[in-house]
């Protein structure tokens, strides 16, 4: 009779059985065994081969845990178990990020592909491996950029505190902003219209490759911004500190060289030293006092006895050659017309007691203009005229509908008329 234990313990006998998983204990034991030594070793920089016996260093040379990199070099760890430590211990002086992901991106290809093949086949046990497969590297891919901001903020909150001169801080915001670049560098590699269509009509690859990607990659973009503000404002705030610095350093240095030195009184000094003196006379300019009412008698005349060409100036042959300004005369000067028409039309309202009819007021002046364009001009001039101005009158708008099919208004004919008329209602 089975029970319900037997297959966990079927699985567990049968990755113990697996040569990966002996060696990957084998060496986790080994790293635990003189944990001591090895964080010792990496706060220092190189290993101590003295607290070690022969068969310990060869295990751990041969596991690939410590390494020489030449034969006058110490021993040390090797650099993915460095970045281990410094990965769990959060110590971001020594974690390096690689913001490329251009590896990460040609897996998620090919893991793609692999998935699509065994889908194909039938093989639905070898699509779910791939598939969590392909999910893990694209969250590994978001889990590195969100590692490379987060070191980028610990940098600007903390790596500060271990420099002490303005020279330093400074080396460690161009630092910062060069890791920085890298990681927007990251993400300009990341082709979404690649991705759609490796996705294809596939709804769980476009949600895992499309929109949870770039939800991601969104919300690391808006954190590079703010790192990048706050990067900007300590590089102006610094330089702008190590300018004043530098201006008392070197009068301080001045000082000391000359002890006898007093400092003059330059402003009023009437003999300038000819080494500084290089500049030429400044010629006063003066300019009309527009805002003394007392001169305005004295400005107009000015005015007036300022002398006028008679004859308006006559282009070159040079400037009009080519261009025929004839026909932009003629529609100028019937604009100019066209204006003071309505002008006057909106003057005979004003005098008038009763609202008067755009299309009456054509016909009975007999003027020559199409009524759409009087009509428009009359609604432009009205519409035209500022708010307290517009108050005063009331414009009627008598329009048809055009068809039953739309709702598109003909205006036929515009009543303009004074606003303290009672008889008189504004329609839109």
């Amino acid at each position: 009779m089975s029970t319900s234990g037997e297959p966990i313990r079927n699985a567990k006998s049968g990755a113990q059985s697996n040569p990966l998983f002996q060696l990957g204990k084998e060496r986790l034991e080994l790293i635990g065994k003189h944990a001591d030594t090895l964080m010792q070793g990496y706060l220092q920089g190189h290993i101590d081969e003295s607290s070690f016996t022969q068969q310990a260093l060869d295990k751990l040379i041969n596991g690939r845990i410590l390494w020489r990199p030449d034969e006058q070099h110490p021993l040390c760890l090797r650099p993915n178990v460095n970045e281990l430590i410094a990965g769990l211990t959060q110590d971001e002086r020594k974690r390096q990020i690689n913001s490329d992901v251009g590896e990460h991106l040609d897996l998620i290809h090919t893991r793609v592909q692999s998935l699509q093949a065994a889908r194909q086949k039938g093989d639905y046990a070898a699509s779910e491996h791939h598939l969590q497969l392909l999910t893990e590297r694209v969250h590994d891919m978001t889990g590195q950029f969100g590692d490379a901001i987060e070191s980028l903020w610990h940098r600007l909150n903390t790596e500060f505190g271990f420099v002490s001169s303005l020279d330093d801080k400074i080396l460690e915001i161009e630092l910062a902003q060069r890791q920085l670049r890298r990681v927007l560098d990251g993400f300009k590699i990341i082709n979404f219209d690649d991705l759609i269509q490796l996705a294809g009509s596939d709804g769980t690859l476009r949600k895992l490759l499309v929109s949870q990607l770039q939800a991601r990659i969104s919300e690391h973009s808006g954190s590079l911004f703010e790192v990048q503000k706050r990067l900007i404002l300590l590089m102006a705030r610094f330089r702008h500190q190590q300018e004043r610095a530098l201006l008392v350093n070197r009068m301080s240095a001045f000082l000391r060289q000359h002890p006898n030195f007093k400092v003059g009184d330059y402003p009023n000094r009437s003999h300038v030293p000819g080494v500084i003196n290089q500049a030429h006379g400044i010629h006063a300019q003066g300019f009309i006092a527009l805002d003394r009412p007392q001169d305005s008698y004295a400005l107009a005349e000015l005015a007036r006895a300022i002398p006028r060409s008679l004859t308006p100036p006559l282009h070159s042959e040079k400037q009009t050659q080519g261009f025929d300004t004839g026909i932009q005369d003629l529609v100028a000067t019937e604009q100019k017309q066209l204006a003071k028409d309505v002008e006057d039309f909106f003057l005979q309202v004003i005098d008038t007691t009763n609202a008067l009819s755009g299309i009456e007021y054509l016909a009975e002046k007999e003027l020559s203009w199409e009524p759409e364009m009087w009509l428009f001009q009359i609604v432009a001039e009205y519409e035209g005229l500022p708010q307290q101005n517009k108050n005063s009158f009331i414009l009627k708008k008598d329009s048809a509908r055009k068809s039953a099919f739309n709702h598109l208004h003909i205006i036929k004919d515009i009543s303009l008329g004074m606003r303290f008329f009672g008889d008189f209602q504004a329609v839109g």
